[in-house]
């Protein structure tokens, strides 16, 4: 494992969008994962330009050309890697098809492979992944945020 830490679709989402309900959360994470290294992939990048344009979503959404410049930006923050995906679902060797238990599955066991195959981990919010769905997989090629912000956590111990 090499630390980098993949940040799926809705960490993106939370990190950008101040409306989210986990802004706050996503950042605490990431001031203390950013050292370790992180990164973004055509999905997860594609990804994050589609939501932060869709109106549906943001009623005073971005141009994607708006999102596209935010994104490089933030890549030229520090530590970032770019995982260019060089597996896909249908490679039996890579992935377990029949532990994808729905389709709102299949985006994240995908990014948990890619993940994976870079030699590091998947940051998500979503406990419902199934690891078991890439080969090779373990708890550590995994992150789940905790939704739960930093000062809250340590106000209750």
């Amino acid at each position: 494992m090499n630390g980098i830490a993949l940040l799926d679709v809705n960490v993106l989402v939370a990190l950008f969008f101040t409306g989210h309900s986990h802004h706050e959360v996503a950042h605490d994470w990431f001031d203390e994962q950013r050292a370790h290294g992180w990164a973004t992939s055509p999905t997860t990048e594609n990804g994050v330009v589609r939501i932060l344009s869709n109106r549906t979503y943001i009623l005073d959404a971005w141009r994607p050309a708006e999102v596209v410049e935010k994104l490089r930006a933030f890549r030229r923050s520090g530590q970032h890697h770019f995982w260019a995906e060089s597996v896909t679902l249908t490679d039996e060797r890579v992935f377990n098809t029949s532990l994808i238990g729905g389709h709102r599955q299949v985006t994240d066991i995908y990014l948990l492979g890619v993940a994976t195959a870079a030699g590091g981990a998947l940051a998500t919010f979503d406990r419902g992944i199934s690891i078991g769905a890439v080969k090779g997989a373990t708890k550590a090629n995994l992150q789940v945020i905790s939704a739960v912000p930093a000062e809250s956590r340590s106000a209750d111990r």
